[in-house]
């Protein structure tokens, strides 16, 4: 008996280590109900996984950037219908919105078939395989890369280059991508890169063309939207929409004033985001 016991459990031990080398089996997808999604990579394998909570976020939250909402939501609205459409990249100052302004695009037009996919920045080379699989389904998809940068020689950035504009495949009209960046190039940039006609000090005989293969990725976006800090008013007009938001009311909205400009004076950043922090820790202490 202890050796048919023995063998079981070498049985078992044998089975549990080709789970850990086999990939994993990828979820089910809920397409009926699921309106956003992730690209998820373990290891060699990769696939789409639901992501079961989406947020609220809605347009009217966001305050002070009456220009890039407008933009954005139109081309949003004529990619839902299916009337041409650009990517976009929407760059500028940190916390100003552009994350939040994407997510609040998929609350706005689910219901009419919109769908966001975010993926990775180094997952970008996964690209053709998630746009392929997403071009099979009937929904309008936004693939979504947040905080986009690259690094000199970075692989991942002749992936999205290619997925952008470039590919023997064309890209379906039912896929756009939206990416966000601190970086209006995607790229840093050196006082030497000006240097166009003189050879560099790695013996580049002509950096002014490498300088535009660094800004070729951007210009594949067809809509870009530019983001800046915001001024003092801006920034306790977005702390008053949050305290009213988390409860508050005008008497302690007025109280909070000396205390929300500390807030983001110890930040040193007058963002939205540092806006929405400040509103929900008052609102915590006091609401």
């Amino acid at each position: 008996m202890n050796s048919v016991e023995n063998l079981l459990q070498a049985a078992q031990g044998v089975l549990d280590q080709l789970a850990h080398w086999l990939p994993p089996v990828p979820p089910v997808l809920d397409w009926d109900t699921a309106v956003a999604f992730r690209w998820h990579r373990v290891g060699q394998s990769a696939y789409l996984q639901a992501l079961p909570q989406t947020g609220q976020l809605q347009f009217d939250d966001l305050q002070h950037i009456l220009t890039q909402k407008a933009r954005l939501e139109q081309n949003t609205r004529q990619f839902v219908a299916g009337k041409p459409a650009n990517n976009v990249l929407l760059t500028g100052a940190r916390g100003t919105g552009k994350s939040s302004l994407i997510r609040a695009c998929l609350h706005q037009f689910a219901a009419q078939g919109l769908r966001l996919v975010e993926i990775d920045r180094s997952d970008l080379h996964d690209l053709p395989d998630l746009m392929q699989l997403l071009a099979t389904r009937p929904e309008r998809f936004i693939i979504f890369c947040d905080d986009l940068s690259f690094e000199t020689g970075d692989a991942a950035y002749k992936a999205l280059k290619v997925a952008l504009d470039g590919s023997l495949v064309a890209q379906s009209e039912r896929i756009l991508i939206y990416a966000t960046s601190n970086r209006r190039h995607l790229m840093p940039e050196n006082m030497a890169d000006n240097a166009g006609y003189l050879h560099d000090d790695k013996g580049d005989l002509h950096p002014g063309e490498t300088v535009e293969e660094r800004i070729s990725l951007s210009e594949r976006f067809g809509l870009w939207l530019s983001f800046y800090p915001f001024k003092q008013d801006d920034y306790l007009d977005i702390v008053a929409h949050w305290m009213r938001h988390y409860g508050c009311d005008q008497t302690q909205i007025d109280a909070a004033r000396e205390e929300a400009l500390q807030w983001a004076l110890q930040r040193a950043s007058r963002s939205g985001r540092v806006a929405l922090q400040f509103a929900r820790d008052y609102a915590g202490r006091h609401a």
